[in-house]
């Protein structure tokens, strides 16, 4: 939901930052290893958009830049991605296969 945790309060996989990281060590204490790892990276869209509103303020834009940023340090290639624009989206994952099943939203079904 929001890209940075700043450590003011808890540190929630509410932030971008702490999501990925918590995803990444429950991974591996499950034995996944880091290099056979690949990403696919959804959302990140501009649905609070105001004109007029500084960079620091679109969420959508820094959660893809926080998201890209971390998986880049852990060297996990990103194999798909749908990423940005103005609308919401539904995601299905099919833990079985690996495939991504998406579709954007229109404004009254968010």
């Amino acid at each position: 939901m929001l890209p940075m945790w700043n450590g003011a309060d808890l540190a929630s996989p509410k932030y971008g930052n702490i999501a990925i990281e918590k995803l990444l060590e429950r991974m591996r204490s499950m034995g996944s290893r880091t290099e056979d790892l690949q990403a696919k990276v959804f959302g990140g869209g501009d649905l609070l958009s105001v004109s007029g509103e500084s960079s620091t303020t679109k969420i959508g834009e820094r959660n893809i830049e926080v998201a890209k940023m971390m998986l880049a340090q852990e060297k996990i290639p990103i194999v798909g991605s749908s990423l940005g624009g103005k609308r919401g989206r539904k995601i299905i994952f099919l833990t079985d296969t690996g495939e991504v099943r998406h579709k954007f939203l229109e404004k009254h079904e968010i």
